[in-house]
């Protein structure tokens, strides 16, 4: 089943318990983007901003980790309210030990690669996997350009699942009603969606959009 996971990275953060509201009843996930200024160009939030974000709203918070180290931190997002962690292969030497620890403190498991890694390098670790993000932008900022090969590039996650039906398949960057279709059909169930979503009038009807589409 198809769900939507609106990034709270394009919502209003001086009024981000209000943006939250507006589409709590339309959206499956929240999404929530952690940048250090160091594996990415930009700073976002830390486990207190989490914790303020779960005290606002039941649904699951899918916490993407794009830092370094972040096996040091793992336990701090948890704690804050985190469900879902996902973690970069880029960033983890050691990414099965830092996938059982995401396990290991109850929370689902996720591993994000950028668009220049290639897909075959999950073949191992993905069936300890809850769910793979693969990355439609480089990551960073919000508002980004889809990356068309990323359509491909779902498509091969997908085929290298094969007929098993975990880990989920979550796309992140450029997600608008144009680009919705194409990720759909290549294979992606979870779809991240920034600024088409909280930069409109009205963002629990953008979901919907995403959804029809």
């Amino acid at each position: 089943m198809l769900q939507i996971a609106p990034s709270i990275l394009s919502a209003n953060f001086g009024r981000l318990a209000e943006d939250i509201q507006k589409v709590e009843a339309a959206a499956d996930l929240l999404h929530l983007d952690i940048m250090d200024g160091r594996f990415v160009p930009n700073i976002t939030i830390g486990p207190m901003v989490v914790e303020a974000v779960r005290k606002t709203t039941d649904l699951p918070l899918d916490v993407h980790m794009m830092i370094v180290e972040p096996d040091r931190y793992l336990s701090d997002f948890r704690n804050a309210g985190a469900d879902m962690i996902c973690v970069h292969w880029e960033a983890c030497p050691h990414i099965e030990r830092t996938v059982d620890q995401v396990h290991r403190l109850g929370a689902l498991a996720g591993v994000a690669i950028n668009p220049g890694t290639p897909v075959e390098l999950l073949t191992d670790i993905l069936p300890e996997l809850d769910y793979v993000l693969v990355m439609s932008v480089n990551p960073g900022f919000g508002g980004q350009q889809f990356w068309p090969r990323a359509v491909e590039k779902l498509a091969r996650v997908r085929a290298l699942r094969g007929d098993r039906d975990r880990p989920l398949i979550e796309v992140d960057g450029g997600i608008n009603r144009d680009t919705a279709p194409l990720v759909r059909k290549a294979g992606a169930e979870i779809l991240v969606a920034g600024s088409f979503v909280f930069g409109a009038d009205d963002p629990a009807r953008q979901i919907e959009i995403l959804k029809a589409e």
